[in-house]
């Protein structure tokens, strides 16, 4: 692990450690669901101390801290399927297949020169070095560049340079960055898990080895055309799934090594992780299990607050 944290930061105020941590983890699109919880949280008054997040974890909490959760559920909620390619320029060299700048330019618009010093809490956006996979925690220094960092899914997006160093999605190295919280000395630790409803991923399936007939062409397609973009797409989609698979084995062991005080894990099974578009269920999805749990996040919260030392 990686921090850039000034040693003369010194550790917050103790009225700072008040309320709960916020662990988001990584989904692609079902990240959505992240809003849902914010909003249940705020409207229970439940207080925020900090937020970890790892890629559109660190993308939504950024935005949440930064009080600019309504342009992103705004945004969130306008895209469509077809409305998604002007948001993806796509390129075919370089270290990905969508160089994301459209999308960068647009947060760029609503983030301007936010620093994470200015967000008022402590934020912390997990990525991972590319040549030696070290995790490494983002916690001052430019808002945007932070997020985009933690959000750089191999293969998909460009890795991003920053500090000398190339960083990858943090979800390569820890999806729910639960131990993030708890180095921050964070007491109450509440994670958001998107991807436990993926039931059969740990299952073993013994098959016979046979041919199998395989639908395609062998033409070259146009660099540029309407059928390189769709194979381009399909080759983004093929590494988003094998992303996935690989995220979901590394939460499963860090988090039975580490465990929050409680996990929200949203329904989000049936959302892909390319559906950017169903942006409206996926937020339903998270809205709703942070409202059934807010009576023990407040009994927790409570419990706590009388049993500080």
């Amino acid at each position: 692990m990686i921090t850039d944290r000034a040693t003369s930061d010194g550790p917050p105020a103790p009225n700072d450690k008040d309320g709960i941590a916020l662990a988001l983890g990584g989904g692609a699109a079902r990240g959505w669901a992240h809003i849902g919880v914010l909003r249940a949280l705020d409207e229970a008054g439940i207080r925020v101390s900090m937020i970890a997040g790892t890629s559109i974890g660190a993308l939504v909490g950024g935005c949440y801290l930064a009080g600019k959760l309504d342009e992103l559920e705004s945004f969130a909620r306008s895209l469509t399927r077809r409305g998604m390619l002007r948001f993806l320029d796509f390129q075919f060299g370089g270290g990905g297949l969508i160089g994301g700048m459209r999308l960068s330019r647009r947060l760029t618009e609503a983030l301007a020169d936010m620093q994470i010093e200015d967000l008022g809490r402590p934020f912390v956006a997990v990525a991972t070095e590319a040549r030696s996979g070290h995790e490494v925690w983002l916690d001052r220094g430019s808002l945007i560049l932070a997020m985009r960092s933690s959000y750089a899914l191999p293969g998909v997006f460009e890795p991003v340079s920053c500090g000398g160093r190339r960083l990858l999605d943090g979800a390569l190295v820890n999806p729910v960055p639960v131990n993030v919280c708890r180095m921050m000395e964070e007491r109450l630790v509440v994670a958001v898990n998107l991807n436990y409803d993926l039931f059969g991923r740990a299952a073993v399936v013994r098959m016979r080895a046979s041919e199998a007939d395989l639908a395609g062409t062998n033409d070259k397609s146009v660099p540029g055309s309407p059928q390189q973009r769709r194979e381009t797409l399909g080759m983004a989609r093929a590494m988003v799934d094998a992303f996935n698979i690989i995220q979901d084995r590394i939460s499963r062991s860090r988090l039975a090594g580490d465990p929050p005080d409680l996990t929200l894990q949203p329904r989000v099974r049936d959302i892909g992780l390319s559906e950017f578009h169903r942006a409206a269920e996926a937020i339903d999805f998270g809205y709703e299990v942070a409202t059934a749990r807010i009576g023990e996040i407040r009994r927790m919260a409570e419990e706590l607050s009388r049993h500080r030392v």
